[in-house]
């Protein structure tokens, strides 16, 4: 019996994810992820025929297609809420494919829950998705402009040249899938792939898994496919001529034959029990008959457990300071120390930011507008471009750094506040401005 039902989750709405189910109710279930500014029916010409085969469950990302614009505010969390949906439908094991953040949601699951997962396919992912600069950055724009600038440059992400040419109607629904979306989610979702980085845990991914990527692709393309079949024990990469970023959009039947091939002879048995240590290499998965399609990397050694250690005050510094200030200040600085003023470096990151900026008592929004105000009253201002870029990061709008600002003019004085105003309006028109 074929089964086409949606659901859109409404009785707890923040912890689980609106879906639909295509196919047979009595298969095998087969998840489908989407990728970040899409809906589930980018994968629409693929469910036909896979449909056929297993139970296909898609579902939406918070705040796209019409879902609840409940933000999740990092992969983790995207994924707790993907499997608490999928408890409440009775589904324990199931494959899984995903695009790009639905690729993310695919290798944390296969992390954290390994004896769910029975077999895995990766689309247009990585390891890490570029750096956590470039996704903060585009949240600042959407925040400061909308969806607009991103809606806009979609098209040149996700699709070659040709077929953006040859398809006009396909690249306005692309664009209106964007325009649709919850700029709260989104900005919410480029936070998560700013903060996601598993290239140290590729070893434990256990499952047979297919990394498929587009031979054009110019956002997660065929190095970072590579990056990800070295660390994964049991996969193989398939490269699909003539596509970029949507793979499945651009060349549907070459992605349906791949998944239709690693789903249909790559699929795990169910686990007595949820293993407790990182799983070493298995033997090699068969080759995919559609050549030259398909490559196939040999798998290294599985890393050496680590036991959970904790977190020192300098590790955290640097990492809230990185998050906070961006990838390219931090390097920055740390290319510019010396033994001279690199123990004052190390005072810095542990003390500012592994305590101060690490505090729960406040968020980061507070904490910025305090940062700013101290700055301006300080007459510290060679610091005040570097905090008015964070405080954007933080999640300010301009609007209410010029609120910051004017409430400094008052009680610090109207030229030092002048000064910092000249400054911070240089830096929001350089971060917020779309790209061309």
């Amino acid at each position: 019996m074929r089964d086409e039902r949606v659901g859109r989750v409404s009785e707890t709405p923040t912890n689980t994810m609106q879906y639909r189910f295509d196919g047979p109710e009595d298969a095998p279930v087969l998840v489908i992820g989407p990728s970040l500014g899409t809906t589930w029916h980018m994968w629409d010409r693929q469910i036909p025929e896979l449909a056929q085969h297993w139970r296909i469950f898609r579902y939406d990302l918070p705040g796209h297609g019409g879902a609840p614009a409940h933000a999740a505010p990092s992969v983790a969390e995207l994924s707790d809420r993907l499997i608490a949906t999928l408890d409440g439908l009775g589904v324990q094991r199931f494959g899984y494919a995903g695009c790009s953040i639905g690729g993310a949601v695919g290798a944390d699951l296969a992390l954290r829950h390994p004896h769910r997962v029975a077999s895995l396919a990766l689309v247009a992912s990585s390891p890490r998705f570029g750096t956590a600069d470039e996704f903060r950055q585009r949240g600042v724009i959407v925040r400061t402009n909308g969806l607009e600038p991103m809606a806009r440059t979609a098209p040149e992400r996700w699709f070659t040249p040709g077929f953006a040419a040859a398809q006009p109607a396909i690249v306005e629904w692309a664009v209106q899938m964007v325009r649709t979306t919850d700029p709260g989610c989104y900005i919410a979702a480029c936070e998560a792939l700013a903060a996601f980085d598993i290239r140290d845990h590729l070893g434990r991914i256990g499952v047979p898994t297919l990394v498929l990527v587009g031979a054009e692709d110019q956002v997660t393309g065929p190095a970072e496919a590579r990056t990800l079949v070295a660390g994964i024990p049991d996969a193989r990469l398939a490269l699909v001529p003539g596509a970029s970023h949507l793979a499945p959009v651009e060349q549907p039947a070459a992605v349906c034959d791949l998944l239709l091939t690693h789903f249909s002879t790559a699929w795990q048995d169910a686990p007595t029990a949820a293993p407790t240590t990182p799983l070493v290499p298995g033997p090699a998965t068969p080759a995919t008959p559609f050549a030259p399609l398909a490559e196939i990397a040999p798998a290294p050694d599985a890393p050496k457990a680590v036991g959970p250690q904790r977190e020192s005050r300098h590790e955290r510094g640097v990492k809230v300071r990185r998050e906070v200030l961006g990838d390219a200040h931090v390097d920055a600085v740390n290319a510019s120390a010396d033994p001279f003023t690199e123990d004052f470096q190390e005072l810095v990151t542990r003390y500012e930011w592994g305590e101060a900026w690490s505090r729960d008592g406040l968020d980061r929004r507070t904490r910025s507008c305090v940062a700013l105000t101290a700055l301006v009253a300080s007459g510290h201002l060679e610091g005040l471009a570097a905090h008015t870029r964070a405080a954007l990061r933080n999640g300010l709008t301009p609007a209410e750094i010029k609120e910051v600002l004017l409430q400094s003019a008052v009680y610090c004085g109207i030229p030092a506040a002048g000064a910092a105003f000249t400054i911070a309006q240089s830096v929001i028109q350089e971060e917020t401005t779309p790209p061309a």
